[in-house]
């Protein structure tokens, strides 16, 4: 149901002033956690199997080996790959329009068509959103990224097996193979890579980059179809190059009867060969470098199919397109020219085997890739007629500031630098291991050569550089993304930063959210502005649930990684992930993640939880799974009374200082003329009813029928539990003292035993063991002894209750029959008391009540004298007194 249908309540919110949520507020709080817990149910699941499945097993590998935590990455990776695809099978309409606005802002250079779209449709049939794809496009690149980032960290000796298990494209070569003067262009690379630990790392990095952005992008021939639209080009019409200013020059050579090329220098050529806008002079030749080499212009339809040209360029390269394919891309439209000036870069791989080409007729020889990349440097710095044609330049010469400029997103900066540190450590690399491979004129920075491949920036590590990304303007919002500022981690080698910095963020959340529970302030106060703009929220279920998983697999990496296992701002992740778990419903799997936290924190953080479990069989069930994983029960049971407790709204620290019970007053007030007269029982006296925080106390206290053994806390926790005279009587009423005893009697005596048949007195004797040895008789006895002591309180509070709650009974029956009969029976028990077989006299004189029973004797005595005649005759010795009416007053 929506929101809309909620009717007037939910159209009408509350005041401001007023910190009681409406029905309205309550439907759209719970609405994102069912939509969560209902879409990402089975892959909680799955998440939760694997873990306990391959967790244990992960931890006992030798250190510095990440094979079993790569099998956790990898089930990871496949769960989001799985969902991904649902959900692209779902808006895959939706996607493309997104991308194809994007694309098509990229080529309008419109910063305004570069956002998303203002509103993202809701498909009501799966309450799932174009967003949620995209969220779990993002969720599915950092598993790969953490997998890749690993073994970078973790590297194993026999790197292929360890590839074949994650990635097959990302085997760092050997260190053994001998490279020569002589020595291929790709043989130098590889040799770099397997030397370089840094250069490895940001290979990965450019790597991973390339693939997020091919399998999160539109295909090229969709993107191609966008660039048609875009360059007002039909289908099929990018083999014609440049159509419109061939037809002008054609025009030109006609008028002229112009049998060779159009010159500069022919006569009148400036004014009769303009663009149709008379803008600016038309070019007079169609090779590629005319437009820069003359200073002369296209027509305009022709200077859009050259910025989509150089857009579809950029997209291929920008996402790691193999040289097979980009040759085979261009010479369908009869442009090979421009994956020729392409081919130079040592990584561009064959696109079917994954191994360096070496065709000699397209190879190029020892020396001339070093010329290569500098003169693709200086096309991009000044030789470009386009920022895509400077940005592609860029990209295969690592020339910095081209790239920037057509930069739009996180993952786009980050290449960008990346990939120009990685170049430029690799030419360094030649220059000092290889440097007769470089000509004596292209050594440093000579001549035309004479500029920084960066821009004049000195290069930065990876946490420096995801710091400064989170101050470009342009990427402002995407920086703060949770998923973006976790990738950061990873990249930087910052994770244990970045998890305990927002998990205080996230215990500060915490914390509003209980004091906003129990109305300490109002629910749209309180919040400190920094905290409203907290990246990662308390309701960002899906961050909470990755972040978790991926804290858990660095803690079992290593020793190197117990640092962050058992940190306060760390294990908030986790503790808000249990949360998330429980209103979920998946109260099977809280043990579980419970087990990864430091002892107290567990207890915490399940104590907290276990209220919601209600039934008696998910009970027992959980106290299974809480053995399982050894975890601290006793102190969980704890907790969860001490949250009880410290939530609980009693209703009597108002009445009395320091929380105390209030008077018990059982009697009706004396009367102030006659203060010797019966006084009446006071109704209701016990009170009428439990609170639902009394409710959950007692509650709470039923857990600990399921404890085995702990029968002094046990009975502590029973005189903590009943708060209010109310409430304790229903906490004596639902877990008696004689059901504790039988269940816990066993576990500690070896049988069940109710102890309330044991009296103190046979303590002293056999007990009913006959035959047994007197030795044991007296172990057993000292026991049972023990145990009553311990229980003293808490029986004695059950038998007072008993007592209180036969004379709240009393008083029941004295309302529904005439009060003489009570009159009659209460001066029958004064005779009782004083007859000679009854003992009852001496225990009113051993307790010191032997004068007060005789005030109310005599208080009874009193309204009998003062009732009032009704009816004449009666017997003597009679059990009805027929002419007293006995009236209290």
């Amino acid at each position: 149901m929506d929101e809309s249908s909620d009717g007037s309540i939910a159209d009408n919110p509350a005041p401001s002033d007023l910190s009681w949520p409406t029905v309205g507020d309550v439907h759209r709080a719970l609405r994102p956690l069912q939509e969560e817990a209902d879409r990402v149910g089975k892959q909680v699941e799955e998440f939760a199997e694997t873990l306990d499945r391959l967790g244990d097993s992960s931890w006992a590998k030798p250190q510095n080996d990440c094979t079993n935590a790569l099998l956790l990455v990898d089930r990871y990776r496949d769960i989001a790959r799985r969902t991904v695809d649902d959900l692209r099978g779902l808006h895959a309409p939706e996607k493309h329009k997104r991308l194809g606005q994007q694309l098509r802002g990229k080529f309008k250079k419109s910063s305004a068509a570069l956002g998303r779209e203002s509103a993202s449709s809701r498909d009501h049939t799966y309450f799932t959103t174009l967003d949620d794809l995209e969220r779990w496009e993002q969720e599915e690149q950092t598993w790969h990224l953490l997998g890749l980032m690993l073994q970078v960290e973790y590297p194993s000796k026999d790197s292929k097996n360890q590839a074949q298990l994650f990635d097959e494209r990302l085997v760092r070569p050997a260190q053994g193979n001998v490279v020569h003067r002589y020595s291929a262009e790709q043989a130098v690379w590889s040799r770099f890579l397997a030397h370089d630990d840094q250069a490895w790392e940001r290979h990965t990095v450019v790597e991973w980059l390339k693939t997020s952005a091919n399998e999160s992008g539109q295909d090229i021939e969709k993107v191609v179809e966008e660039l048609e639209a875009s360059a007002n080009r039909g289908s099929g019409l990018w083999a014609h190059s440049w159509l419109y200013s061939k037809e002008a020059i054609k025009g030109q050579k006609r008028l002229r009867s112009w049998p060779q090329a159009l010159a500069l220098d022919s006569p009148g050529i400036d004014t009769s060969l303009r663009k149709s806008d008379d803008s600016r002079s038309l070019i007079t030749q169609l090779d590629p470098d005319a437009v820069t080499r003359q200073d002369r212009g296209l027509e305009k339809e022709d200077e859009s199919f050259e910025r989509a040209t150089w857009l579809a360029c950029w997209e291929m390269v920008r996402r790691g397109k193999d040289w097979a394919f980009i040759r085979e891309w261009w010479q369908e439209r009869v442009e090979s020219w421009r994956a020729v000036s392409m081919r130079g870069q040592p990584r561009l791989n064959d696109q079917e085997s994954g191994k360096p080409v070496t065709d000699p007729s397209i190879s190029p020889t020892w020396q001339s890739r070093v010329l290569w990349r500098k003169s693709c440097a200086l096309a991009a710095r000044t030789g470009a007629m386009d920022q895509y044609e400077a940005a592609v330049y860029g990209v295969l010469s690592g020339y910095l500031p081209s790239i920037l400029k057509v930069c739009t997103s996180w993952n786009d900066h980050l290449f960008a630098h990346y990939n120009s540190y990685l170049l430029r450590s690799y030419e360094q690399y030649v220059a000092n291991e290889f440097p007769d491979r470089i000509p004596q004129g292209l050594q440093g920075r000579n001549g035309i050569f004479k500029f920084s491949m960066t821009g004049g920036r000195r290069a930065q590590s990876g946490n420096q550089l995801v710091e400064k990304l989170s101050t470009v303007r342009s990427i402002a919002k995407e920086s703060k993304d949770p998923f973006k500022l976790l990738q950061g981690s990873l990249v930087g080698k910052s994770f244990e930063s970045f998890v305990r910095s927002y998990g205080l963020q996230l215990a500060r959340q915490q914390e509003l959210a209980s004091k906003r529970s129990k109305g300490l302030v109002k629910t749209k106060e309180g919040e400190p502005e920094e905290d409203k703009m907290m990246p990662v929220k308390l309701d960002d279920y899906q961050i909470i649930r990755v972040v978790t998983h991926v804290l858990l697999i660095f803690q079992g990496l290593a020793p190197s990684r117990r640092n962050i296992e058992h940190d306060y701002g760390s294990e908030t992740f986790v503790d808000a992930y249990i949360d998330f778990l429980s209103k979920a419903g998946k109260q099977q799997l809280l043990p579980l993640y419970a087990s990864r936290l430091s002892p107290r924190r567990a207890a915490s953080a399940l104590g907290r939880q276990l209220p919601s479990i209600m039934e008696y069989g998910e009970r027992q069930t959980m106290m299974r799974l809480m053995k399982q994983y050894d975890l601290d029960v006793p102190g969980t049971l704890n907790s969860q009374l001490q949250t009880l407790i410290s939530n609980a709204k009693l209703g009597m620290e108002d009445d009395t200082p320091g929380g105390a019970f209030p008077d018990l007053i059982i009697l009706e007030p004396r009367s102030e003329k006659n203060p010797r007269e019966f006084r009446a029982i006071k109704e209701g006296f016990m009170g009428n009813g439990i609170t639902d925080d009394q409710n959950a106390l007692i509650m709470g206290f039923e857990w600990y029928l399921l404890l085995e053994g702990y029968w002094e806390q046990t009975m502590a926790t029973g005189m903590d539990s009943s708060k209010g005279l109310s409430a304790a009587r229903d906490l004596s009423e639902r877990v008696t003292f004689e059901s504790i005893s039988v269940r816990k009697t066993k576990a500690i005596l070896g049988r069940e035993i109710n102890l309330y048949d044991v009296h103190h007195d046979s303590l002293d004797d056999d007990f009913g063991f006959v035959g047994v040895d007197k030795s044991t008789i007296e172990a057993e006895g000292e026991k049972e002894r023990f145990l009553l002591r311990q229980s003293d309180t808490f029986r004695n509070l059950e038998q007072l209750l008993y007592v209180l709650g036969a004379l709240e009974h009393c008083q029941d029956e004295m309302k529904q029959k005439p009060p003489r009969e009570y009159l009659l029976k209460c001066l029958e028990l004064g005779a009782a008391i004083a007859s000679k077989d009854s003992d009852l006299a001496s225990t009113f004189v051993a307790t010191g009540r032997m004068a007060e029973l005789v005030d109310a004797l005599a208080a009874i005595s009193v309204s009998m004298l003062h009732a009032e005649e009704s009816a004449k005759g009666g017997k003597k010795g009679s059990a009805k007194l027929g002419i007293w009416s006995g009236k209290v007053r």
